[in-house]
């Protein structure tokens, strides 16, 4: 399995920026992209620039979020069918922002994964849990919890890629250790075990949470770390192209 690598930008970046750091990062990783599989996640409104500059390049396009009705009158929201015809293949569903600032449901989560899959679009389902839950010894039980609800419906052959992101590590400079992260994405495996048992070991689990290029190396050397959903390090081309390489080794 080829590691992911997920740039999410965030509410960042007008179009002219977008479209710069787009290129420097096609500039500076094309002779990776044969090895690691790179995602670009700029806002909506960045969408169509971005990908007019890795058109054909092999990295692949997201968006940030959906609306999980193809259609009607939800001012402000974003559908499936918008972001395909603007060229996405993925799509960040679930992110501990949209949970904790804008209250986002379980089963509203679900809800949009299940449109994504529907409109062809790639979810990446992210999951984690507070530093509150983590200190009552509830990570786990959330964890799963986040996961079980997420692919409630779902089929085997659904295409889907599952991100950790403990919520205390998201743009903090916190990280979690490689130990914390590698028990976490073992229990994720194991969950996946049980749902899909004929293919558990074909869903990309990704970790993010203040991932930098002095902490990936240790990180992606975890079992079942096959990737990571970067934020901050991703605004910067210098950075996102180091972790980029460091993960093609």
């Amino acid at each position: 399995m080829k590691k992911i690598l997920a740039a999410n930008w965030k509410m960042n970046l007008t179009n002219p920026e977008a479209q710069h750091l787009a290129q420097d990062v096609l500039s500076g990783v094309q002779t990776f992209l044969p090895s690691v599989q790179v995602v670009i996640c700029p806002p909506y409104t960045a969408l169509t620039t971005v990908r007019s500059v890795i058109a054909a390049s092999g990295i692949r396009l997201g968006a940030q979020n959906m609306h999980h009705e193809p259609a009607g009158a939800f001012t402000g929201e974003c559908s499936g069918p918008m972001l395909l015809s603007a060229g996405c293949d993925d799509v960040i569903i679930g992110h501990s922002e949209r949970r904790h600032i804008f209250n986002e449901t379980d089963s509203m989560i679900a809800l949009k994964v299940k449109a994504a899959i529907r409109e062809g679009l790639r979810p990446i389902l992210c999951v984690g849990e507070t530093g509150q839950e983590r200190d009552q010894g509830l990570t786990f039980n959330i964890v799963e919890r986040h996961v079980r609800s997420g692919l409630s419906g779902l089929s085997p052959e659904d295409d889907i890629v599952i991100a950790y992101e403990p919520v205390w590590a998201i743009g903090t400079g916190r990280t979690a250790t490689p130990e914390q992260a590698r028990d976490v994405h073992a229990m994720i495996r194991n969950l996946l075990k049980t749902i899909y048992p004929e293919r558990y070991q074909m869903v990309p689990i990704l970790y993010g949470g203040s991932v930098k290029p002095d902490n990936i190396g240790e990180l992606l050397a975890q079992p079942d770390i096959d990737g990571a959903l970067v934020g901050g390090a991703s605004l910067k081309a210098e950075s996102f192209n180091r972790l980029i390489e460091i993960a093609a080794k």
